[in-house]
């Protein structure tokens, strides 16, 4: 094992192939305890904070380990990131002549069969779509990879994607007559063969789940398990330890019966009107749940006569079409998959509804003309906790937001990590000299009905100091919309406000313009870098506590309480803390970045647990004055103390 003195000190090989490389002795210090963690056979939690360069001080030790290395991600853009630059630069500067691949969930990549499908049903809705399709049928020859990112021409959002793209329900695996041409397929084999793969979050526990079952695939030749961005990691697992039907599965099920149909046992006319009947009731199902966006506990609908109904009546039509789907399966491969994709939600849904109590909460979601049904467990930390009895020993899970007032322990109890080695790594940003922290005075309690119009008169004070440049952060969608309503007409910067186009399109013009507004909700909180001056303020309305109306919260409140604990300090606390660090993060980017982070919520001093949050955050100055704000942004050196 080499020093990481040499390996990331004045003579490290990264001075050849990175620009403006120096050493950080805080990434010097995170790569060390990597390297005895991988030597050891340990678990280590670490928060780096922001610039400590925390992506070099876990690939440097993973690569030089010569170990086999699974690294995680929470999302697709740092995927990329650490594929296509970070890792071939660790590579290169190791001179380590390893093997390594990019695995992505399989809706991003192009599905052959799915394609072959879409294009058999003819003419499209729109022009555009069949223009889209054209444009995809014509890649589909060229590309190597099938990843759909590589198509930039057709936005992301677009409805060709679910339609020539597949799903663990719809894939026909290994009876595709296009298995070998299969770009998912080739992906995994090249995962499979290589020393250091990049996967995400949902990967990984799909993989895990796999393995209890005994068709893992990747996990069982691991050595290491790198988790980055590890502060989303309890919500994934929330997912995948849980349950759920969704309209858009059983929409997808209709769909795909009836083009399998067509092609595989068109003499079955009962076929496509038993589809038909699944289709009416689960409109019917949804107009029962009511109209409107909705998250609430099963329990508040369960007893109600029209949801009742309707759900008996989803229940009997998925029914029949499963057993009209038996009958057609022998007619091929397609049928067939839509016949085991009928019956396992048909199960799912038995199981939904049996309601467990106790270490589950039963829930449903409502959006527009589709709804979800969800079985989550409150505590993942016992599924997750037996589940790491059969995978590496070895695993590093590292954010620059894990740690509430210098502990870990929320984090490390949500995942059943109590043995871990810990380790907290602070910026090497100098905060004191670079960032302000302005607490407004005089603000109103945030329950009350003019709190909005005072953020945004507050920010109209900063904004006019700042000369835009700032990101405003909102907890909620409504507040967001009140906002932007109040300053349409009375700020002269540029206006950006979230929903108006594609996250990252207001991102880069964001950065073009260099003097805008960007107003957004949690999507902006984090996984958002903005280096310079364009973002030199961060303005946060609230402190980020999660809704006490969400029915798995209330849930999980409940059961703490049942236990004889505290859930606000126990749990609602910490998350809103963590959140926050996120959103504060926006902030200072680079060594050079400049800018004020304003939190407007009065809590902040008239609640004890204020302090917490404050302790939580990097060593900045405070102020209540909105001068010296003003003397900030002009440069001039003034002694800010806490007032």
């Amino acid at each position: 094992m080499s020093s990481w003195y040499t390996l990331l000190g004045e003579e490290s090989p990264l001075t050849r192939s990175v620009d403006g490389f120096m050493p950080r002795a805080a990434q010097q210090q995170m790569a060390e305890a990597v390297a005895r963690t991988i030597g050891e056979h340990d678990r280590l939690i670490v928060e780096a904070g922001t610039g400590t360069g925390k992506t070099f001080a876990y690939l440097m030790p993973a690569l030089d380990s010569g170990k086999r290395v699974i690294i995680s991600t929470g999302t697709r853009h740092l995927q990329d990131q650490l594929y296509n630059h970070d890792l071939p630069v660790v590579r290169d500067a190791l001179e380590a002549p390893l093997q390594t691949a990019l695995l992505k969930g399989r809706a991003n990549y192009l599905c052959l069969h799915r394609l072959e499908v879409t294009v058999g049903e003819g003419r499209q809705r729109t022009r555009q779509l069949h223009s889209d399709l054209e444009l995809i049928r014509a890649w589909s020859g060229r590309t190597r990879s099938g990843d759909i990112a590589r198509l930039a021409d057709i936005p992301e959002d677009s409805p060709l994607w679910p339609r020539v793209t597949s799903t663990v329900e719809n894939c026909l695996g290994l009876e595709c007559g296009l298995y070998q041409d299969c770009f998912v397929v080739k992906a995994r084999r090249a995962a499979m063969d290589a020393d250091i793969v990049v996967i995400n979050h949902h990967l990984l526990f799909a993989d895990i789940l796999l393995r209890e079952e005994g068709f893992g695939e990747l996990l069982p030749g691991v050595d290491v398990i790198i988790v980055d961005e590890a502060h989303q990691l309890p919500e994934v697992a929330s997912l995948f330890f849980g349950v759920t039907v969704s309209s858009y599965q059983l929409n997808d099920l209709v769909r795909d019966t009836r083009v399998e149909h067509l092609r595989e046992a068109g003499d079955m006319a009962d076929l496509p009107e038993t589809a038909q009947q699944l289709e009416t009731a689960l409109q019917a199902f949804r107009l029962a749940l009511g109209t409107g966006d909705r998250r609430a506990p099963w329990s508040e609908i369960a007893t109600d006569r029209p949801v009742v109904k309707a759900l008996q009546g989803l229940k009997t039509v998925l029914a029949g079409l499963v057993d009209w789907l038996a009958l057609a399966a022998e007619r091929g491969k397609g049928l067939e998959s839509c016949w085991q994709r009928g019956k396992a939600l048909a199960e799912r849904l038995d199981l939904l509804l049996e309601m467990p109590a106790g270490e589950y909460v039963f829930w449903f979601e409502t959006r527009r003309r589709a709804f979800r049904l969800n079985l989550t467990p409150l505590d993942i930390a016992p599924g997750f906790s037996k589940s790491l009895e059969t995978l590496p020993d070895t695993w590093v899970f590292t954010s620059a937001t894990l740690a509430v007032s210098s502990s870990f322990s929320h984090f490390a109890g949500r995942l059943g990590l109590e043995d871990a080695s810990t380790l907290q790594l602070d910026s090497p940003f100098n905060y004191q000299k670079n960032a302000l922290v302005y607490l407004p005075p005089e603000m109103p309690a945030p329950a009350e009905s003019g709190y909005t119009r005072a953020v945004v008169d507050t920010a109209r004070d900063v904004l006019e100091a700042s000369q835009g440049r700032a990101f405003l952060l909102f907890t909620s969608h409504a507040a967001l919309q009140e906002a932007a309503a109040l300053l349409e007409d009375s700020v002269n910067y540029p206006l950006l406000v979230q929903g108006t186009a594609p996250r990252s399109d207001l991102l880069e013009q964001f950065r073009e313009l260099g003097n805008a507004v960007l107003l957004g909700t949690s999507s902006f909180w984090e996984g958002v870098d903005v280096r310079g001056s364009a973002l030199s303020c961060v303005i946060i309305d609230k402190l980020p506590f999660a809704s006490p109306g969400d029915p798995v919260l209330q849930a999980r409140i409940d059961a703490m309480r049942a236990q004889g604990k505290n859930p606000f300090i126990e749990y609602q606390l910490p998350q809103a803390v963590l959140t926050l660090k996120q959103g504060v993060g926006r902030l200072i980017r680079d060594i050079d970045d400049r800018g004020v982070l304003v939190l407007c919520d009065p809590r902040l001093r008239s609640k004890s647990y204020g302090r917490v949050f404050l302790n939580s955050l990097p060593d900045m100055p405070v102020t209540r004055s909105i001068d010296a704000v003003h003397e900030f942004y002009a440069g001039i050196n003034c002694t800010v103390t806490a007032g």
